[in-house]
């Protein structure tokens, strides 16, 4: 069985029950079925074949959902095109597409038109070693990467779950899931896909979601948020009465959660609090739950346990193997983990090792089998779970001819997960115009999450090299 024949089966599995919620709309799973062979019929009348690129530039709309799944059922690549790109970063993602649907005036083939077609039963015919879903990466340091899945991954993906989750629990979870956003992330697609498998329905709101209140509003059993988000969720809590009783999975992910923050969000949401830790190129790989926490006490400040299906081995620089509560770098292996990067060969090699993905995350596991999260390979600062590399913006502080050196160091915060903290060496006889640094630095992470300081020489470690650490000293 090829991907996507299993959501084709549980959609005709039980035809009228409820696929789609899209504000006022209701679409059963027959007739997201229905929608999804004419998005075959007609993309194939459109000229696409097998092995061809389809890029998806449309709205949160089930109609975006059912196009993607579409291109898959003709074997085809879907990569979602996401809104505002620049110009140079879509000419990356849709150079080699063969059409672009789209619901807005994005140019490309409409839905409409598309939706004119008759039916034609969806039947697979991807080949497991293909590349079925491209998902490219913001593209912060030059232009996007393209995280291509193989239909053979996209097959094993099914529902990413603990082993301990019986198919009732998942089914209780994702009863009804909250979709919001963009159809061009991999882990609301990835959700998306568990609602359906599990059985539920997928709820698309209207307007912009006002967290928490939403949640008991359109009885939602199944959300994700980031950790702004989630603080201002719990600024909300603080003075109001949320009913989130109904909730089974809040899941903040996409940036480094304070072991305070957890700790209240686990006591104010519930049970149905969780933390999560995963890479785009591997999928979910580890859970941290209330249940964990109470447990286990010492389990707050980890991301938990890795899923069902989950290899994870934290390694010494050598590649060896380090025992428990010792740091390394922590390499992943899952079935439904990525290809490669698409037409990139040379960011695969350093990234897929030996059948391993490497996360360029610095970790260990404790005693009873939790992961630990001490710091990264990558310089990254996460601000409002948006991956800034620290390099450009270093170099673009020392273009000011006030400053001689420049160092940038993520520091956790309250509003936006991480900032980006600055320290600038001045040039000889110069005194450097801090807020014209700060500016900068805005420039690229936001005016909340920027800062600057001066300092008279940066520490350096024992290897010789500046020592950016120590800066937060």
């Amino acid at each position: 069985m090829v991907y996507p024949q299993a959501l084709l089966d549980a959609l005709a599995q039980n035809p009228d029950a409820l696929a789609f919620e899209h504000g006022s709309r209701r679409l059963t799973r027959g007739e997201v079925l229905d929608l999804i062979g004419r998005f075959v019929a007609g993309l194939r009348a459109a000229g696409v074949s097998q092995g061809d690129g389809v890029g998806l530039a449309t709205g949160v709309t089930p109609e975006g959902w059912a196009a993607l799944i579409a291109a898959q059922v003709l074997g085809c690549r879907a990569v979602g095109v996401r809104a505002g790109l620049p110009e140079e970063h879509l000419r990356a993602v849709v150079g080699d597409l063969a059409v672009v649907v789209t619901d807005s005036s994005f140019p490309g083939t409409s839905v409409e038109s598309l939706l004119s077609a008759p039916f034609e039963e969806p039947v697979p015919c991807g080949r497991p070693e293909d590349i079925g879903w491209v998902v490219f990466t913001s593209g912060s340091t030059g232009l996007p990467k393209g995280v291509a899945y193989s239909f053979g991954a996209l097959t094993a993906q099914g529902i990413e779950h603990r082993a301990s989750e019986s198919p009732a629990d998942l089914a209780d979870r994702y009863r009804r899931f909250l979709l919001f956003g963009t159809l061009t992330s991999a882990v609301m697609i990835t959700h998306l896909r568990s609602c359906l498998l599990a059985g539920g329905t997928v709820v698309i709101p209207a307007e912009l979601p006002d967290f928490p209140e939403i949640l008991p509003r359109l009885d939602i059993t199944a959300a994700l948020t980031t950790v702004p988000r989630l603080y201002r969720i719990l600024d909300v809590l603080r003075t109001s009465e949320v009913d989130l009783s109904g909730v089974r999975m809040l899941m903040v992910a996409g940036s480094p959660v304070a072991p305070g923050l957890m700790a209240e969000a686990f006591s104010r949401v519930g049970p149905g609090m969780q933390q999560a830790y995963g890479q785009t190129e591997a999928g979910k790989l580890a859970v941290l739950t209330p249940d964990d926490v109470a447990a286990f006490p010492s389990s707050l400040g980890s991301v938990g346990r890795p899923l069902a299906g989950v290899s994870i081995s934290v390694r010494s620089s050598s590649g060896d193997a380090v025992p428990d509560g010792v740091s390394g770098e922590i390499f992943v292996r899952t079935p439904g983990q990525f290809s490669g990067y698409w037409a990139n060969p040379s960011s695969t090699s350093s990234v897929l090792v030996d059948g391993w993905v490497r996360t360029q995350d610095i970790g260990h596991f404790d005693a009873d089998g939790f992961l630990h999260l001490t710091g990264r390979t990558r310089d990254v600062v996460i601000v409002n779970a948006v991956i800034h590399y620290t390099g450009p913006i270093e170099r673009a502080l020392a273009e000011d001819p006030s400053v001689d050196q420049a160092y940038v160091v993520a520091v956790p915060d309250e509003a936006t997960g991480e900032r980006a903290e600055a320290f600038v060496v001045a040039a000889p006889g110069q005194a450097p115009d801090l807020a014209a640094l700060r500016a900068v630095v805005a420039g690229f992470v936001g005016e909340v999450a920027a800062s600057v300081k001066v300092i008279d020489e940066v520490p350096v470690a024992a290897s010789g090299k500046p020592d950016k650490a120590a800066l937060l000293g």
